[in-house]
């Protein structure tokens, strides 16, 4: 069956070529044509060819459904008291993540499973169509890999984060848990995984200690990306545009030479306003990062501690209010930038040939999104062709 999607007030296609150019590629009063999951056309509604059933968008926006490139969503347990502490003073490190880790290998994959996809089904319901899963939240070989097999059940996009921290267990033997992470567990978590990550920061894992899990992961034909600078300046920017990372996340503490490495490569830096609003922290300059070159992703983080949040319309509206980016600019991050993110052209577009992954505003254009923060924005979501919300 071919669907008309008519009357649309404002399209998002992220083709410059359409419409009236620029970074979006906006059309107004446009139409889009689906077949087989996919786009079929695009262009002004009174020139769409007819269709078996239609679809009146009643002048309301449409977008690309958001690419959320990073989040961890294979957890169990609640960190609210950790929230509640730092919102009243004390100081964000990574270690809380070990609660989690304890809460997550006591529960059965029935209770992750169903965690995750609670969590899948809230972000779909706010417009991301396309979301990315580490692990990370287990630490050994049994509880790494139960976590991406139960992640892959919900997307194809799924990353080996054995190394988040080191686990509790080898607290005296850093050493001896990079050569886990490199050899026991990458053999039980490569299989069921695409990507290989690492957070590189104090705290979790050095330069050195990174480079040689991103290595490993790398010939066993993982690609890496990496959590980058995030807490503090560090190896972690030059490292993932070294190793030709498809990320560097977080990107809070940037020197001028990190900023020219990231513009210079195919390295795209990812930025996670959720986890500095979540911790108080600085957000990262993401008009320095665009106006030197560099592609730029937003994406949510979602994680029980640091960045509790599914809503990439959120992270829009921060990014537009606190970190430099314009409305068009934001939105072109959170779907064609998280796309690039995961090396897709698939997605985060409405372009010929594209998967036909949309969102559909209660309003009149995407600008709304910043305007309106906190407003649920979402009218209907269709994802490869599929009307799901």
């Amino acid at each position: 069956m071919s669907l008309l999607l008519t009357n649309v007030g404002s399209l998002v296609t992220n083709d410059p070529a359409q419409g009236s150019g620029g970074l979006l590629g906006l059309v107004q009063d446009a139409a889009v044509v689906v077949e087989h999951g996919t786009i079929a056309w695009v262009g002004p509604a009174a020139a769409a060819p007819a269709t078996d059933e239609r679809f009146d968008a009643e002048g309301r926006a449409l977008l690309p459904g958001f690419v959320d490139s990073h989040a961890h969503l294979v957890f169990a347990g609640d960190r609210t008291a950790e929230f509640n502490a730092r919102m009243s003073g004390q100081a964000y490190t990574a270690g809380g993540i070990r609660t989690t880790v304890a809460a997550t290998r006591a529960a059965t994959d029935t209770e992750l499973d169903a965690n995750l996809a609670r969590f899948v089904g809230e972000a779909l319901r706010q417009g991301t169509t396309t979301i990315e899963c580490k692990s990370g939240y287990g630490l050994t070989v049994e509880d790494e890999a139960r976590a991406l097999r139960i992640a892959a059940a919900h997307t194809p996009e799924t990353t080996y984060l054995g190394a988040h921290v080191v686990a509790p267990e080898y607290a005296d033997d850093p050493a001896g848990y990079v050569d886990l992470v490199t050899g026991e567990m990458l053999d039980a978590c490569a299989p069921h995984a695409r990507w290989v990550d690492v957070f590189c920061e104090n705290g979790a894992f050095d330069g050195d200690q990174a480079r040689a899990i991103l290595t490993a992961g790398a010939k066993r034909g993982l690609i890496p990306r990496v959590h980058a600078n995030q807490l503090s300046y560090g190896p972690g920017v030059q490292l993932a545009v070294e190793l030709g990372a498809a990320s560097a996340d977080h990107c809070t503490h940037l020197t001028d030479a990190d900023v020219a490495a990231l513009a210079s490569g195919d390295t795209v830096a990812t930025l996670l306003p959720g986890a500095e609003f979540s911790t108080r922290a600085p957000y990262p300059d993401a008009r320095r990062l665009i106006d030197a070159g560099a592609t730029v992703a937003l994406s949510t983080d979602c994680n029980p501690g640091s960045s509790f949040t599914s809503s990439m319309a959120f992270c829009v509206a921060v990014a537009v209010r606190e970190m430099g980016m314009t409305p068009d600019e934001a939105v072109h991050a959170a779907t064609v930038g998280g796309a690039r993110a995961l090396r897709r052209t698939d997605v985060g577009r409405i372009t010929v040939g594209a998967r036909a992954d949309l969102l559909l505003l209660d309003a009149p254009s995407h600008v709304h999104l910043a305007y309106r923060p906190g407003v649920p924005l979402t009218a209907a979501v269709w994802r490869a062709g599929v009307r799901e919300v």
